[in-house]
Protein backbone atom coordinates (compact mmCIF):
# COMPACT_ATOMS: atom_id res chain seq x y z
CA UNK A 1 0.00 0.00 0.00
CA UNK A 2 1.54 3.35 -0.95
CA UNK A 3 0.17 6.60 0.64
CA UNK A 4 0.88 10.07 -1.10
CA UNK A 5 0.59 13.69 0.08
CA UNK A 6 0.78 16.59 -1.92
CA UNK A 7 1.52 19.68 -0.60
CA UNK A 8 3.23 23.17 -1.84
CA UNK A 9 -0.19 24.51 -3.71
CA UNK A 10 -0.54 28.49 -3.70
CA UNK A 11 -1.67 31.31 -5.51
CA UNK A 12 1.19 33.01 -7.83
CA UNK A 13 1.33 35.96 -10.51
CA UNK A 14 1.97 34.80 -13.93
CA UNK A 15 5.78 34.57 -14.56
CA UNK A 16 5.82 32.82 -10.87
CA UNK A 17 7.18 29.53 -9.50
CA UNK A 18 6.21 27.13 -6.96
CA UNK A 19 7.26 23.96 -5.79
CA UNK A 20 4.99 21.43 -5.23
CA UNK A 21 5.97 18.24 -3.46
CA UNK A 22 4.44 14.73 -2.90
CA UNK A 23 5.67 12.47 0.20
CA UNK A 24 4.97 9.06 -0.25
CA UNK A 25 4.54 6.53 2.67
CA UNK A 26 4.63 2.72 2.24
CA UNK A 27 7.58 -0.08 1.92
CA UNK A 28 7.74 -0.66 -2.05
CA UNK A 29 7.55 3.33 -2.85
CA UNK A 30 11.04 3.23 -4.38
CA UNK A 31 10.26 0.86 -6.85
CA UNK A 32 7.14 3.04 -8.41
CA UNK A 33 7.09 5.21 -10.94
CA UNK A 34 5.36 8.58 -9.95
CA UNK A 35 3.07 10.91 -12.27
CA UNK A 36 1.92 14.78 -11.86
CA UNK A 37 -1.78 15.08 -13.19
CA UNK A 38 -3.77 17.92 -13.01
CA UNK A 39 -7.03 18.99 -13.50
CA UNK A 40 -8.76 22.41 -14.24
CA UNK A 41 -12.68 23.76 -13.68
CA UNK A 42 -14.62 21.96 -16.07
CA UNK A 43 -11.73 20.21 -18.03
CA UNK A 44 -10.58 16.63 -17.79
CA UNK A 45 -7.51 15.58 -15.89
CA UNK A 46 -4.25 16.02 -18.05
CA UNK A 47 -0.67 14.39 -17.58
CA UNK A 48 1.82 16.48 -16.89
CA UNK A 49 4.97 14.97 -15.92
CA UNK A 50 6.39 11.50 -14.86
CA UNK A 51 10.05 9.95 -13.73
CA UNK A 52 11.04 6.09 -13.78
CA UNK A 53 12.55 4.61 -10.79
CA UNK A 54 15.37 2.34 -12.85
CA UNK A 55 17.58 5.34 -14.60
CA UNK A 56 15.27 8.30 -13.88
CA UNK A 57 13.56 9.04 -17.27
CA UNK A 58 11.16 11.46 -17.25
CA UNK A 59 8.59 12.20 -19.47
CA UNK A 60 6.69 16.12 -19.62
CA UNK A 61 3.47 17.43 -21.41
CA UNK A 62 4.32 19.50 -24.22
CA UNK A 63 3.46 22.36 -22.69
CA UNK A 64 5.58 22.39 -19.40
CA UNK A 65 8.55 21.56 -21.01
CA UNK A 66 11.19 23.73 -20.55
CA UNK A 67 9.11 25.44 -17.62
CA UNK A 68 8.47 22.17 -15.15
CA UNK A 69 11.29 19.63 -13.74
CA UNK A 70 9.68 16.44 -11.89
CA UNK A 71 12.54 14.85 -9.55
CA UNK A 72 12.28 12.83 -6.78
CA UNK A 73 14.26 12.14 -3.34
CA UNK A 74 14.98 8.35 -2.73
CA UNK A 75 15.83 9.07 0.53
CA UNK A 76 13.16 11.30 1.45
CA UNK A 77 10.51 9.07 -0.58
CA UNK A 78 9.53 12.39 -1.98
CA UNK A 79 8.61 13.26 -5.66
CA UNK A 80 8.65 16.90 -6.62
CA UNK A 81 7.43 19.04 -9.12
CA UNK A 82 9.51 22.55 -10.00
CA UNK A 83 7.15 24.96 -11.84
CA UNK A 84 8.86 27.79 -13.52
CA UNK A 85 7.51 30.45 -15.74
CA UNK A 86 3.92 30.12 -14.78
CA UNK A 87 0.94 30.86 -16.98
CA UNK A 88 -2.62 31.21 -15.93
CA UNK A 89 -3.69 28.15 -17.92
CA UNK A 90 -1.52 26.20 -15.46
CA UNK A 91 -4.30 27.03 -12.83
CA UNK A 92 -5.80 23.39 -11.93
CA UNK A 93 -6.17 21.05 -8.94
CA UNK A 94 -2.32 19.33 -9.17
CA UNK A 95 -2.13 14.87 -8.02
CA UNK A 96 0.82 13.09 -7.64
CA UNK A 97 0.23 9.38 -8.64
CA UNK A 98 1.82 6.04 -8.11
CA UNK A 99 2.18 3.50 -10.29
CA UNK A 100 3.83 0.01 -10.69
CA UNK A 101 7.08 0.07 -12.56
CA UNK A 102 6.33 -2.38 -15.36
CA UNK A 103 3.34 0.03 -16.52
CA UNK A 104 4.65 1.60 -20.08
CA UNK A 105 2.23 4.00 -20.56
CA UNK A 106 2.66 6.46 -17.83
CA UNK A 107 0.69 9.42 -19.25
CA UNK A 108 -2.42 7.59 -18.91
CA UNK A 109 -4.07 8.01 -15.45
CA UNK A 110 -5.89 4.71 -15.33
CA UNK A 111 -3.07 3.21 -15.03
CA UNK A 112 -1.77 4.76 -11.64
CA UNK A 113 -2.66 2.44 -8.46
CA UNK A 114 -2.77 5.91 -6.12
CA UNK A 115 -3.61 8.82 -6.00
CA UNK A 116 -3.04 12.21 -3.75
CA UNK A 117 -5.92 13.98 -2.55
CA UNK A 118 -4.50 16.98 -4.33
CA UNK A 119 -2.88 20.87 -4.44
CA UNK A 120 -4.53 23.94 -5.67
CA UNK A 121 -2.07 25.81 -8.31
CA UNK A 122 -3.61 29.59 -9.32
CA UNK A 123 -1.53 31.37 -11.44
CA UNK A 124 -3.00 35.03 -11.42
CA UNK A 125 -2.80 37.14 -14.66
Amino acid sequence: QVQLVESGGGLVQAGGSLRLSCAASGRTFNSYAMGWFRQAPGKEREFVAAIVWIGGNTDYLDSVKGRFTISRDYVMNTVSLQMNSLKPEDTAVYYCAATKPQVKNLRLGATYDYWGQGTQVTVSP
